[in-house]
């Protein structure tokens, strides 16, 4: 909200929810109180809202992307930013420990996600079987091992924190296609908590690591490679994280 609020009201001096006529259709705000005051009483949701501001910075871009349409400005760019795939390809002889300098947070793709659904996994009676929005066409399916810590109708509509490229696998016959994250204690008894994301979040929103905000997770993390496993924090919640803002 902050990011309309500072923003998109200063430059436009209005604001289009973009939404399908069944739901009310669009509706332009002119006053960045009104548009708190109806997302605050849940009349604008919050994927009408993510999808607007998008729309909206696509417009605010616009004018820069023909800038650097022009040949000049591509190859400025290009020098600038140079392929990827060119830097992996002289990186080839690089050491293992030039490999290991290659693990930062920035490869994990963590993001806020709404819990739709929660029900006990048929096989086995210490999982559970999730349904999460992910502000993406369909919700994942997620199985987590919270049967012993966390009740039912306490997941339930809870917006979490997931990691979303790790490999899918399956667990008992339900294939796995996140983690939600915990924070714990090692005390006796053991203590579980999923990590809340501050009020207001949307599900989708990545959520990121102080210092590697610019860098670009992997398409999928290679299970041998253990870059999630050599970033976690013991025993508290990750001290690394913080959380976009809209």
């Amino acid at each position: 909200m902050s990011f309309i609020k500072h923003v998109l009201f200063p430059l436009r001096s209005e604001f289009v929810i973009l939404r399908d006529e069944k739901w009310g259709g669009n509706k332009t705000y002119t006053s960045y109180g009104d548009l708190e005051k109806d997302f605050a009483e849940q009349v604008v949701h919050p994927g009408d809202l993510k999808n607007s501001i998008e729309v909206a910075l696509n417009k605010l871009l616009d004018p820069i992307r023909e800038k650097f349409s022009s040949s000049q400005m591509k190859k400025l760019a290009s020098c600038a930013y140079p392929d990827p795939s060119k830097t992996k390809s002289a990186m080839k002889g690089s050491t293992k420990n030039s490999d290991a300098e290659e693990v930062v947070p920035s490869r994990v793709d963590l993001r806020v996600g709404k819990v739709l659904s929660v029900e006990k996994h048929p096989d086995a009676d210490a999982l559970y079987v999730e349904k999460i929005d992910l502000g993406e066409a369909e919700p994942r399916t997620v199985v987590s091992g919270l049967v012993a810590f966390v009740p039912k109708e306490e997941l339930q509509d809870r917006l979490v924190v997931l990691v979303c490229n790790m490999k899918p696998q399956k667990m008992r016959g339900v294939e796995s296609q996140a983690m939600l994250l915990c924070a714990f204690s090692s005390g006796d008894p053991c203590q579980v908590e999923p990590l809340d994301p501050p009020a207001g979040s949307c599900p989708g929103e990545r959520v990121f690591v102080e210092g590697f905000e610019n860098g670009q997770p992997d398409d999928e993390l290679k299970p041998k490679k253990k870059v999630f496993e050599k970033l976690q924090v013991s025993g508290e919640a990750p001290s690394w994280c913080k959380f976009a803002e809209s």
